[in-house]
């Protein structure tokens, strides 16, 4: 089964990492989808909580837009721009271009659905 993901109820195509914080993220949408409100910050990235702790595996990354990644384990971002800093892969946006990706988060706050 393929997790699916919207922002804003805008459907998006995610490559999504083979990794523990990926499986722990599929089995939180197991039973229902996860809602998560997103914040912008920075001017290139929105970040919201998941609400419990992921396994992480941070390392030094330098993002660009359509990456989702997790933070201090219980952060989900999603990039519209670039920053290098130290996460957790979670996937990729596949079907959005940049300018599409700016446009769907850089507009005020988002949210998140994830569901099977």
């Amino acid at each position: 089964m393929t997790l699916r993901m919207s922002i804003d109820g805008t459907p998006v195509e995610v490559a999504w990492e083979d990794n523990e914080a990926v499986e722990a993220l599929r089995q939180l949408c197991k039973d229902q989808a996860l809602t998560i409100e997103m914040s912008m910050y920075g001017g290139f990235e929105q970040v919201g909580s998941i609400g419990s702790a992921l396994p992480q595996n941070d390392v030094q990354t330098t993002t660009s837009a359509g990456d989702i990644m997790l933070y201090s384990g219980d952060q989900m971002v999603v990039f519209y721009g670039s920053n290098t800093w130290a996460y957790t892969p979670l996937g990729h946006i596949t079907d959005k271009t940049q300018s599409e990706l700016t446009q769907l988060l850089s507009n005020g706050n988002v949210t998140v659905t994830l569901a099977f």
